[in-house]
C-alpha cells in the first residue's frame, strides 16, 4: 500500500471548496450517497454508463441531467461542443480509473487519476451549453466528493490491512546495510538471535490490531532486542519508552515494579503508541521518525516547511536530528537484510526459541534468588521471565509470577520456607561541582562509585573530558548514604520536636508537607485521636533541630540568585534537609543576605 499524505494536496481545499460551493447552489442533491456503503453503487454507475452516450451518466443519478429537459440550442453539435464533450469524456475516464484504485487500495493512484480530470475540466468551456455545463459541474460535483472521501478513509485505515511497509533503497539505506553488515556485523547477528525470543507474540499482536508485521523488527533498531536496554535519554526496555511516554501509554512504575521492562506490556504500549502516530501522520516511514525523536519535534520540522509536505518522505529526512535521520534508513536496512538473510551470509543463523513458562500469584514480598533456591533454579533464568521486577523483589501484594514449566506446584509448596526480603534498597543522588585538576576517575573513587555510573547519570559521552564548575549527579547505593546520613544526623543535629501555632487554613495535612513530615508522625507526637485543629493550637513538629543543636552547623549567606535547590545541591544535601534545619516549607521564600543553616 502506498503511503498517504499528512498535509494535505492543493486539490484537497480546492475539492472542499467546490463541494462546499456546489452544496450552497443546489447542485448537491446526491448528499445522500456520501456514506461509505454507497461506494459500490458508485462504481455500478461509472461502469455501467461508461459507454453510454451521455458522459454525465457515471454520476450519482440525483446529479444527472434530463436531456430532454434541456435547452434544444445544442442539438446540432458544433467541432468546439464536440472537443468539449470529448474532454469531458476523458475526464469520466480518470474517474473510472480512480475508482478501480480506490477499490484496490491504491490511494495514491486515485488522487493522482483525479486530479488528472479536475485538471481536463477546469479550463474547459461550456459554451453555455447546458448539457455540457451540467456536465461539467457533475464531474466536478464527483471529483470532489471521491477525494474528501479518500481523506477520509485515512483515519480508519489504520484498523485495515496493512501488509507491508515500503522498503526504499537508497544511498542512506545502503550505507545503514553496510554498517550492518561490516562494523556492526556482530550487533546485528547477536540481535537476530534474541529476537526469537519475542517476535512470537509481537507478531501476532501486530496482526491483531491490523498493524504491518514488519514493525516486529522495531526493537532490533531501539535495543538489540534486549529488554533492559537503557539510553542516555533514559528510555527503557524493548521498545525504549520514556517514563513519561510509557505512564501516557499506560506502563507503571514503582518501588518494585517497571513494565517498561516487561517485553509483552510494552509491546501492548508501542502498539498503542504507533497507532496514535499513523493517525497523525499516515506514513509508516513519517510514524517511525516520531517514534524516535517524539511527533512534537517532526511535527514543528513539518510546519517550518513552506513546500508541499510529503510528496516524499525524504525531503522531511534532510532536516531531521542525525539520531533520527539515521534511525529510518536503519529501519529500512534491517527489513531488507531480514528479507535477503542469503544475500548477505545470514542464512545459518539459528534464533533463540521464546520463554515457555506457567504463572503463579504470590502475595509474599521475596526475592528470585530465594524463590530459585528453594526450587533449584538459577536466578538469572527468573530474572529473564520476570524482567519488570526492578530489584528482583516481590511487591507485598498479588504478583503473577512467571516460573519454568513444571515449577508452579513445587515454588507453591516451598513458599511459606521462603524468608521474607527487605524493601529494595534505592539508589540516591548526591551532587560535587567539579574542581580544576578533577577527573571522572577521582570523583568517582572519591564517592565510592564508578566512572560508568557517572556518566550514566549525566549522560557524558566523552568519559576523559568534564569542565571545572559543571555540577554532577553522582548516583550512590542507599546503604552507603543512608549510613552517612545517619552519622551526619548523630553528630550535628538532635532530632527535637518544633512548635508550630495553627492559624486559619490549616489542615494536619498542609502542615506535615510544609514541614517535611507526615500526619501520622504529627499525630503520634502530639497524641492526637483525631485530625481535626482548632486555631491557636500548639503542635510539636517531628524532626526538627533545637536551637543548642544549631550551633554545630554551619552557616551559608544567601547570593542574588541562589534557591534552596541550589543551595542544597552545592552543599551535597537533601532539600529536605535543608528546608527542616533551617525551618522553611516548600512554599518558603528567600532573600540575598538572609543566613541558611547548613551541614
Amino acid at each position: 500500500m502506498l503511503p498517504y499524505k499528512k498535509d494535505l494536496p492543493k486539490l484537497f481545499y480546492v475539492s472542499l471548496s467546490v463541494f462546499l460551493l456546489l452544496l450552497c447552489c443546489g447542485c448537491a442533491n446526491s448528499l445522500q450517497n456520501l456514506s461509505v456503503s454507497q461506494d459500490a453503487q458508485d462504481a455500478n454507475l461509472l461502469s455501467e454508463e461508461k459507454d453510454a452516450p451521455n458522459a454525465s451518466a457515471c454520476l450519482d443519478s440525483d446529479n444527472i441531467a434530463d436531456e430532454n429537459n434541456g435547452d434544444n440550442t445544442d442539438a446540432i453539435p458544433t467541432s468546439s461542443s464536440i472537443k468539449t464533450q470529448s474532454i469531458l469524456d476523458e475526464a469520466l475516464d480518470f474517474c473510472h480509473a480512480a475508482q478501480d484504485f480506490w477499490q484496490k487500495g491504491e490511494l495514491e493512484n486515485a488522487i493522482q487519476a483525479l486530479d488528472q480530470a479536475y485538471s481536463l475540466i477546469l479550463n474547459i468551456d461550456t459554451l453555455d451549453i447546458p448539457k455540457l455545463t451540467q456536465q461539467k459541474e457533475d464531474l466536478r460535483f464527483t471529483i470532489s466528493k471521491r477525494i474528501l472521501e479518500i481523506y477520509a478513509s485515512r483515519n480508519i485505515v489504520v484498523n485495515g490491512n496493512h501488509n507491508a511497509i515500503p522498503i526504499t533503497i537508497n544511498k542512506h539505506v545502503q550505507a545503514e546495510i553496510k554498517r550492518f553488515t561490516t562494523n556492526e556485523r556482530s550487533f546485528f547477528v547477536q540481535s537476530y538471535k534474541r529476537s526469537g525470543r519475542y517476535r512470537s507474540y509481537i507478531v501476532p499482536a501486530l496482526k491483531k490490531e491490523g498493524l504491518p508485521v514488519e514493525l516486529s523488527w522495531l526493537p532490533l533498531i531501539e535495543s538489540g532486542f534486549k529488554v533492559r536496554a537503557l539510553s542516555s535519554a533514559r528510555a527503557l526496555g524493548l521498545w525504549q519508552f520514556i517514563p513519561s511516554t510509557g505512564y501516557k501509554f499506560g506502563l507503571k512504575r514503582d518501588m518494585y515494579i517497571d513494565e517498561r521492562l516487561d517485553p509483552a506490556k510494552a509491546t501492548e504500549a508501542a502498539i498503542a503508541y504507533l497507532k496514535e502516530l499513523h493517525k497523525i501522520f499516515g506514513d509508516w516511514t513519517t510514524v517511525l521518525a516520531a517514534y524516535n525523536c517524539g511527533e512534537g519535534r517532526v511535527l514543528r520540522i513539518i510546519r517550518k516547511q513552506k513546500i508541499n509536505y510529503l510528496d516524499n518522505f525524504w525531503d522531511l529526512y534532510q532536516r531531521l536530528p542525525l539520531e533520527t535521520a539515521r534511525y529510518v534508513p536503519r529501519f529500512l536496512a534491517t527489513l531488507h537484510i531480514v528479507k535477503n538473510l542469503k544475500k548477505y551470509g545470514f542464512d545459518s543463523l539459528s534464533i533463540d526459541p521464546p520463554f515457555k513458562y506457567e504463572t503463579i500469584s504470590v502475595s509474599k514480598q521475596v526475592h528470585l534468588k530465594d524463590i530459585g533456591n528453594r526450587i533449584n533454579v538459577p536466578s538469572k533464568i527468573l530474572k529473564d521471565l520476570n524482567p519488570e521486577l526492578r530489584y528482583c523483589i516481590l511487591p507485598n501484594n498479588a504478583y503473577p509470577l512467571k516460573v519454568p514449566l513444571g515449577k508452579k506446584e513445587l515454588v507453591l509448596a516451598k513458599l511459606d520456607e521462603i524468608p521474607v526480603a527487605h524493601q529494595p534498597r534505592r539508589s540516591f543522588v548526591v551532587y560535587h561541582r567539579v574542581r580544576p585538576g578533577q577527573s571522572l576517575s577521582t570523583i568517582a573513587k572519591k564517592y565510592h562509585t564508578s566512572i560508568r555510573n557517572i556518566a550514566r547519570a549525566n549522560n557524558i559521552h566523552k568519559k576523559n573530558y568534564i569542565v571545572a564548575g559543571k555540577i554532577l549527579k553522582i548516583p550512590q547505593k542507599g546503604t552507603f548514604t543512608a549510613k552517612k546520613y545517619r552519622q551526619a544526623s548523630t553528630h550535628t543535629v538532635k532530632r527535637k520536636s518544633f512548635l508550630h501555632k495553627v492559624k486559619r487554613g490549616d489542615s494536619l495535612w498542609i502542615i506535615a508537607k510544609n514541614y517535611g513530615t507526615t500526619t501520622k508522625n504529627i499525630q503520634e507526637l502530639n497524641k492526637l485521636k483525631t485530625t481535626d485543629l482548632h486555631i491557636g493550637q500548639v503542635l510539636k513538629i517531628p524532626g526538627y533541630p533545637s536551637k543548642k543543636s544549631v550551633g554545630a552547623l554551619k552557616t551559608y549567606l544567601v547570593k542574588q540568585g541562589d534557591n534552596p535547590f541550589i543551595i542544597a545541591r552545592v552543599h551535597n544535601m537533601s532539600l529536605n534537609r535543608l528546608l527542616r534545619i533551617n525551618r522553611l516549607s516548600s512554599r518558603s521564600k528567600i532573600y540575598p543576605g538572609q543566613k541558611l543553616y547548613i551541614e
